[in-house]
């Protein structure tokens, strides 16, 4: 028997699992239905059996739904959670062998050589159905020497191939080989209803009518064309420990501790490409008690010099007791962080800055320390957003068509008429009288935006320079007539 007969393989796959994702936390009786949006219709994404077996089917419009079952429940697909469910499923699988690829909708397994820690093949199909079954999840399972016979079996009946057995393959659907719905189509209507019926015709005339698609496929089914099982790996840790041969408590030996970690910890990342925002410290005294130092980031960072430091304060407040003899140090949240070309010619470091916006928000929290940010607006409450500095970058300044005020605050009205700017007003108690005026600049409301302060419409900005030393930013409201101060020039 050769090598490639001795392989075997399995396919698990999951006919409803995103519905039964959803009903694993929250079990409902009757027809329920995922509904996703598709060309700007909402489409069933998934069902349970109890709507399947009321005539309902995947990618029927909603409303069509709701008329055949009116006691329909619902509730919006999340294809992304679905994926991480899956995801989860697949490392479970692990632990039959180490060998587990993704599918859509399902796994496959190469278990070649490790049936046998199970109890052999039929054991462990049914120790699979038995435990997913608990889980809440509806399963179907193939097994046979090649990927394309395991998954023919799992989507259409299950069951186990012997090796070299493909007599039981020859009564399955030609859908059964992984084709696309036209070709499927077409081999129906040319009266190729089975694998056993291709497998009769000759293959020249089928490759010319059919393409070459129709004989890869089944050349894998039949094994004859390789098919890799490609295992995914498990997402890299970004964690490390160490056990202490004595318990410590001075802050210098934590530090010299927690310096180590940190070389390996860093270490990892840059063989990642990686930083990290969200560092756990973890302490584990001798009676068995531990304290978390957390340590939030303004940047991705993997310099253990720089970061070393920002531990102390943090390691001041921790409560030693009678001594730690463990430490674990993780990087909670992690993000790209690709490495950069130094030259001589490089621009200012920003590192100094950085660790300062650091040590004050492990005090007042990342988020208090704000920054403004330029704002593409002509109007002058929305020329800037204010911003996290520690989740920002500093842009470039944008240049309005105008000077802007040093000092901007809500309009305050003064007595004024007519169009012009007045040559004398009184505003906040004092008595102004007018030198110099510039204007106007039109400005006027953005319509898309519903804002009570510009309901009045259109203002016209004037510049002006009092004798008393006064430079102010006024402007004058034609619709609803008004004079206000908004601003101040240094």
């Amino acid at each position: 028997m050769s090598a490639g007969q001795d392989r075997r393989v399995m396919c698990i796959w999951f006919p409803r699992l995103a519905s039964d994702r959803v009903l694993r936390a929250r079990a409902i009786e009757g027809p329920f239905a995922l509904v996703h949006k598709q060309n700007n219709t909402d489409r069933i994404y998934c069902l349970n059996k109890v709507a399947t077996d009321m005539g309902l089917s995947q990618g029927m419009t909603f409303s069509d739904a709701r008329a055949f079952c009116p006691d329909l429940s619902s509730r919006p697909a999340t294809p992304e959670d679905d994926k991480r469910f899956l995801y989860t499923l697949r490392r479970w699988a692990t632990r039959y062998c180490p060998w587990v690829g993704l599918e859509e909708n399902g796994l496959v397994l190469d278990v070649t050589g490790s049936s046998h820690l199970a109890g052999g093949e039929q054991d462990m199909l049914a120790d699979i159905r038995a435990r997913l079954t608990r889980a809440g999840l509806c399963v179907q399972l193939g097994l046979a020497d090649t990927r394309g016979a395991a998954w023919a079996l799992a989507h259409h009946g299950g069951g186990i191939a012997a090796p070299g057995d493909h007599a039981h393959l020859r009564t399955l659907p030609v859908a059964a080989l992984r084709l696309a719905d036209p070709n499927c189509v077409a081999l129906q209507r040319a009266g190729l209803r089975r694998i056993g019926d291709i497998m009769d015709h000759p293959r020249a005339p089928l490759a010319r009518r059919f393409g070459q698609e129709l004989m890869i496929r089944l050349d894998q089914l039949l094994g004859t064309q390789p098919e890799n099982i490609s295992p995914l790996a498990d997402p890299p840790h970004y964690g490390v420990r160490m056990t202490l041969p004595d318990p410590i408590g001075l802050t210098a030996d934590v530090m010299a501790a927690i310096g180590r970690l940190l070389d390996r910890l860093c270490a990892q990342l840059k063989a990642h490409a990686a930083g990290t925002r969200v560092l756990r410290l973890t302490l584990r005294r001798v009676d068995q008690e531990a304290q978390d130092v957390e340590l939030r980031l303004a940047r991705p960072l993997r310099d253990a010099g720089r970061i070393l430091p920002l531990f102390e304060r943090g390691i001041k407040e921790v409560d030693a007791g009678y001594g730690i003899d463990q430490i674990r140090l993780e990087a909670v949240q992690v993000e790209p962080l690709p490495s950069e070309q130094i030259t001589h010619v490089g621009g200012h470091s920003q590192n100094g800055l950085d660790d300062l916006i650091t040590r004050i928000g492990s005090r007042v929290g990342l988020e208090r320390i704000q920054r403004l940010l330029p704002a593409d607006s002509h109007i002058p409450e929305r020329s800037f957003l204010i911003a996290p500095a520690a989740y920002s970058t500093a842009q470039g300044v944008w240049v309005p068509p105008r000077p802007r005020p040093l000092r901007l605050f809500s309009p305050e009205p003064i007595s004024a008429y007519g169009p012009r700017p007045p040559e004398r007003f009184r505003w906040r108690r004092m008595a102004l009288t007018t030198g110099q005026a510039s204007g106007p600049e039109r400005i006027t409301p953005e319509w898309w935006f519903d804002d009570p302060n510009w309901r009045s419409g259109l203002r016209d900005y004037w510049r002006i320079e009092t004798r008393q030393g006064r430079r102010l930013w006024i402007f004058h409201t034609p619709q609803d007539p008004g004079w206000f101060v908004q601003g101040e020039f240094a």
